[in-house]
């Protein structure tokens, strides 16, 4: 199978690289050698990095195409500039590579392309699936909504399109979890704002074994949450990442101080959504970590 990836240096990129590697790759990056300096440690059967779409002249052999990329919501305060940004980053290549894909004579079988569960906005305590179809506003929806729209312009008779609604991703190396360890460790943990908003995490290798389900299960298409299936409120979690790192929690960090540092990107720690990866059990997986006490244990040992 010949797989084109996108994203393969960011948080999730790198890791489902590794399962991967004995695949026949196409990565697209900006920097050819940065990417190989980067990725020096993965032993790859076949790969080629490509640092534009247009070195490509068409996908007709391509098997499969999984899009990651896009600008860290999570960075940087959201300035108009940082939206616009965020959007682009997105809604530009994932453009790109649906046109490709129908101008492509030979399509790949499978685009399985990225999303997350912003898409939702704030739902408070009200369980939801990938069915949830309530109005909804705001700029994550925004961002999902219309990275869907366009990447699904490329399911066909031949081509069946994977939207992935991603939930917080926890890993050892990365992503949110790296960041909310330093005042744990420090003892001073606790939850943000009342704690009562429900967070839809995953633990990062149930993450890239659910890629990786879709891309080998011919009969998967549509959304996807890629999150677990007990999601925890975030007075829950941190109780658990406190009880597991043995350490204090009784800070809890005002909602107020929340919306003052971060902005309008204080929703990405106040919403609550409390999505299940209905779809995705549905259709048979089955999760090694369903459970947040024993995903940090896995991580934090």
């Amino acid at each position: 199978m010949k797989i084109l990836l996108t994203g393969a240096s960011g948080f999730i990129g790198s890791h489902l690289l590794e399962y991967l590697k004995h695949y026949n790759l196409v990565v697209l990056t900006r920097s050819t050698p940065k990417a190989e300096i980067r990725l020096s440690h993965i032993t790859f059967g076949h790969v080629s990095f490509i640092e534009s779409l247009n070195e490509l002249d068409n996908f007709n052999d391509i098997d499969a195409i999984i899009n990651l990329a896009g600008e860290s919501i999570f960075n940087k305060r959201w300035s108009k500039e940082q939206k616009e940004n965020i959007c682009q980053s997105r809604w530009e290549l994932t453009t790109q590579l649906v046109d490709k894909c129908k101008a492509s004579s030979n399509p790949p079988h499978i685009f399985i392309s990225g999303s997350a569960v912003g898409y939702y906005g704030d739902q408070q305590s009200h369980s939801l699936d990938e069915m949830h179809s309530s109005p909804i506003t705001g700029f994550t929806h925004l961002v999902c909504d219309t990275w869907e729209k366009i990447a699904n312009q490329a399911q066909s008779e031949h081509t069946r399109v994977c939207t992935i609604r991603t939930g917080i991703v926890l890993g050892k190396k990365g992503g949110a979890l790296a960041k909310m360890l330093l005042p744990y460790q420090c003892g001073l943990g606790g939850p943000i704002g009342d704690g009562k908003q429900y967070m839809p995490w995953i633990h990062i290798e149930d993450m890239t074994q659910a890629i990786l389900f879709l891309l080998n299960n011919n009969n998967a298409q549509g959304v996807y949450n890629l999150t677990s299936p007990h999601p925890v409120s975030n007075i829950k979690f941190s109780r658990s990442l406190a009880k597991v790192l043995r350490r204090p929690h009784f800070l809890s960090t005002p909602a107020s101080m929340i919306k003052l540092v971060l902005g309008e990107s204080s929703v990405l720690l106040l919403d609550s959504i409390k999505a299940k990866p209905k779809h995705l059990v549905d259709s048979g997986f089955h999760f090694h970590f369903p459970r947040i006490e024993t995903a940090l244990k896995d991580l934090l040992k």
